[in-house]
């Protein structure tokens, strides 16, 4: 079993890459990062599980591992050939350059997609937690929220088990949780009299899924 690895560039990736957070704007790609969690897989094993093609799986995994948030962690031996089986590694989001103004507002787009999707599974009368919020906070506080946010995603990540394990009693979950500070006046202006003022911290972005 190789060690994870990431691949060597060639100039037909670098002109389709997808620069930093924008890696992320496509429900497919969510999907994948959520599903290589759980366990490593193939193109072709992914493919199955998603109910994709095995092209539309490949193309998008090799856009994953070149962004640096997949691994290639396993080759293994089938029907005479070779299978590269690949993880996501949760912690490797924040190693994403932010990509522009237009780069967030294309992954929200992908990540309501996918939550639309997810949302059509949802178990009728489930218990679960819902909050949607556009507030000001005092700097300590939002500091504090983001950082236990983070802290969550990483448990949720460290939890998450192989679809198989539903055969064991283990429980489908969808899982959203986006934070991020927005400017003052919803203009780009400067801040409210009497706002205090503080310097924005870096924005960290955390995994998809």
């Amino acid at each position: 079993m190789p060690a994870a690895s990431r691949p060597p560039r060639t100039r037909d990736d670098a002109a389709d890459d997808v620069v930093g957070l924008r890696v992320l704007a496509h429900p497919l790609r969510l999907r994948l990062l959520s599903l290589l969690t759980g366990r490593a897989y193939s193109a072709a094993e992914a493919a199955r599980e998603l109910d994709q093609t095995q092209a539309n799986v490949s193309y998008h995994l090799r856009r994953l591992r070149n962004a640096g948030l997949v691994d290639l962690v396993e080759e293994v031996g089938v029907r005479g050939g070779t299978a590269k089986r690949y993880r996501h590694d949760p912690g490797s989001g924040d190693r994403l350059a932010p990509g522009g103004p237009a780069a967030y507002p294309a992954v929200a787009a992908a990540l309501a997609e996918e939550l639309r999707r997810r949302a059509a599974d949802r178990v009728p009368d489930s218990e679960g937690a819902l909050t949607d919020a556009e507030l000001w906070l005092d700097p300590a506080d939002w500091h504090g929220i983001r950082a236990r946010a983070r802290a969550l995603g990483e448990e949720l990540h460290a939890a998450a088990r192989a679809p198989e394990a539903a055969l064991a009693d283990a429980v489908r979950v969808s899982a959203t949780v986006v934070l991020f500070e927005m400017v003052a006046d919803g203009h780009g202006g400067a801040r409210p009299a009497g706002a205090p003022e503080h310097a924005a911290s870096p924005e960290h972005e955390g995994p998809a899924e």
